[in-house]
C-alpha cells in the first residue's frame, strides 16, 4: 500500500531538472494540443453558454483574486475558470486521452492548474508550469486507472479528474498533509460519477464530464483550506489501489497518453484509419461507392450511427467520420461544426453498416480495432486490415502532424501569426514564464 501521503509528496519532490527528456517534451506538446482543442472548442456554442454561466454564477469574492479564463476574457473566480476551460475543451472531441482510464487528464487539469497558479500572484517559470503538467497527468492516469479497476460502472473523466485537480490545486495553495488528504476525499465525493454511455447513447453538451470534474475539484481544495472535510479518498489511499501507486515518479504514464488527429470520439478513429488506408491503397472514386460494412468493438458500434442534427451527435458518432473519410480523407473542426448538413454525407453514412467483433471486443480498452469492407456499385469489394487509431504511444503522429493539426485549429481563430507564436513560445517553454505565455494567448 502506498503511504498515505505519498500523492503529496510527490508533488513536493517533483523538480524539472530531474524529468526525463522525453517527459519535458511531452508535455510541451500536451500543453500545445489542449490550447489548440480549447481555441476549437471556444467556436462551439457550449463555450459560449458555459463563459455566461461562469460569469453569472462564478464571479470571484472579496478573499480570492478573479483570473481570467484560459483563453481570456472578464475576470472570474479559479473554480469558474477553471469549469470554462475544461469545458471549452471537452466542447470539441480532439483532446488527449489514455487507454486504461478510458478517457482524458489533460482537458480538466491545465486549466485548473493555469487558473489556480494565475491566482497566487506570484511569478511562475515555464519550468515550474511543466513539472506540474507531467505531476497531473502522473496523478490523474493513476486515479482514473485505480478507479475504473475498482468498479463496474464506466464513469466519465470528471469522477477521477476532480481527484486530480484538487490534487494540484492543493499543491498550489500550500495545503498542509491534513488539508491535502481533506482536498482530494472532497474532490472524490463529489466528482461528477456520471455515465459515460448515456452521453453515447444520447450525445449532448455533457460529454465527458471534464468541465464539471475540474470545477469540483478546483473547489474541493479551497473548501479544505477553509476548513471543510471529507471523507479518505479511497482511489488513492485503499489496499486494492496499491499497485496503481507504487510507481509514482518511476514509471511515467504521460508517455502513455495518445492523441487525435480527428475531432472525433477515439472510438470511431480505428474505423477512419481502416477508411483511409483503403483510400490510400485503391484511389478509389468516392461517389461509386455502394456499401460500407465495419466491423469494430461494442463501444464503437454503440457510437451515433444517424445523420447528426448538431456537432455532439457528429463528434460522438461512428458512421459520420467514417463517411467523411471515404468522401475527403480527413475530418476537420468545421466538418463536425456543419459538415453533416452536406447531401453527399447523409447519403454516404446511409451506406455505411456497424458489426461487432468479438475479438475486438476481448482486447478492449488496451487495445481499440476496426476493419472495413468498401464495395463499389461494380461489384468490387476492397477490404481493409485490422487498423488502430494513429496517435497511440505505440503508432504515434509525427512532429508535422501534430503542429498541422494545432494550425488547422487555430488559425481560423486566432490567425496564423499568433498562432505560430504561441506554439514557438511553448516549445521553449522551460525558457519562459506563465505570465508571457498567458498574455499572448490572450492577445
Amino acid at each position: 500500500m502506498p503511504k498515505k501521503d505519498s500523492v503529496r509528496q510527490f508533488l513536493l519532490a517533483i523538480s524539472f531538472d530531474h524529468l526525463p527528456p522525453e517527459v519535458i517534451e511531452q508535455a510541451k506538446i500536451c500543453c500545445f494540443d489542449l490550447l489548440g482543442t480549447a481555441v476549437g472548442g471556444s467556436r462551439s456554442r457550449t463555450a459560449s453558454i458555459i463563459t455566461q454561466h461562469a460569469l453569472d454564477h462564478f464571479g470571484a469574492g472579496t478573499n480570492i483574486t478573479a483570473v481570467q479564463p484560459l483563453l481570456g476574457g472578464n475576470p472570474i473566480s479559479p473554480v469558474g475558470a477553471a469549469l470554462v476551460g475544461a469545458a471549452m475543451i471537452d466542447a470539441l472531441d480532439c483532446h488527449d486521452g489514455q487507454r486504461d482510464t478510458k478517457g482524458h487528464v489533460g482537458c480538466s487539469m491545465l486549466p485548473s492548474l493555469i487558473a489556480v497558479l494565475e491566482s497566487q500572484s506570484r511569478p511562475v517559470t515555464g519550468s515550474e508550469l511543466i513539472s506540474l503538467i507531467v505531476a497531473g497527468y502522473e496523478i490523474g492516469t493513476r486515479a482514473g486507472m485505480a478507479l475504473h479497476g475498482t468498479v463496474t460502472d464506466y464513469h466519465t473523466s470528471g469522477a477521477w479528474g476532480a481527484v486530480n485537480c484538487a490534487a494540484l490545486t492543493a499543491h498550489v495553495l500550500g495545503l498542509n498533509e491534513e488539508q491535502f488528504n481533506h482536498a482530494v476525499g472532497i474532490a472524490e465525493y463529489h466528482g461528477p460519477r456520471s455515465q459515460m454511455m448515456r452521453n453515447i447513447d444520447h450525445p449532448t453538451m455533457l460529454k465527458d464530464g471534464s468541465g464539471w470534474g475540474a470545477m469540483a475539484g478546483t473547489s474541493a481544495a479551497y473548501l479544505a483550506a477553509e476548513g471543510f472535510t471529507g471523507a479518505p479518498a479511497i482511489t488513492i489511499t485503499a489496499d486494492n489501489v496499491a499497485s496503481y501507486w507504487q510507481d509514482l515518479g518511476q514509471h511515467w504514464q504521460i508517455l502513455n497518453q495518445y492523441f487525435k488527429p480527428y475531432p472525433v470520439c477515439r472510438w470511431a478513429q480505428p474505423a477512419v484509419a481502416a477508411c483511409l488506408s483503403l483510400r490510400l491503397q485503391h484511389h478509389f472514386d468516392p461517389r461509386l461507392v455502394e456499401q460500407i460494412t465495419l466491423w469494430t468493438f461494442h463501444e464503437g458500434v454503440r457510437l451515433f450511427s444517424n445523420v447528426p442534427n448538431n456537432t455532439e451527435q457528429a463528434q460522438y458518432a461512428i458512421s459520420f467520420p467514417v463517411a467523411m473519410a471515404v468522401l475527403n480523407g480527413v475530418i476537420s473542426t468545421d466538418d463536425v461544426y456543419s459538415g453533416f448538413n452536406d447531401a453527399k454525407v447523409k447519403d454516404m453514412i446511409g451506406k455505411v453498416t456497424l458489426l461487432e467483433s468479438a475479438k475486438y471486443n476481448e482486447v478492449f480498452p488496451a487495445q481499440r480495432w476496426a476493419h472495413v469492407c468498401i464495395r463499389m456499385v461494380d461489384g468490387t469489394e476492397m477490404v481493409s486490415d485490422p487498423h488502430e487509431a494513429l496517435g497511440d504511444p505505440h503508432k504515434p503522429m509525427s512532429k508535422v502532424q501534430f503542429q498541422d493539426k494545432y494550425m488547422n485549429l487555430c488559425e481560423p481563430v486566432w490567425g496564423r501569426k499568433k498562432a505560430q507564436q504561441v506554439l514557438a513560445y511553448i516549445e521553449h517553454l522551460e525558457s519562459g514564464n506563465l505570465a508571457d505565455l498567458m498574455a499572448l494567448v490572450r492577445s
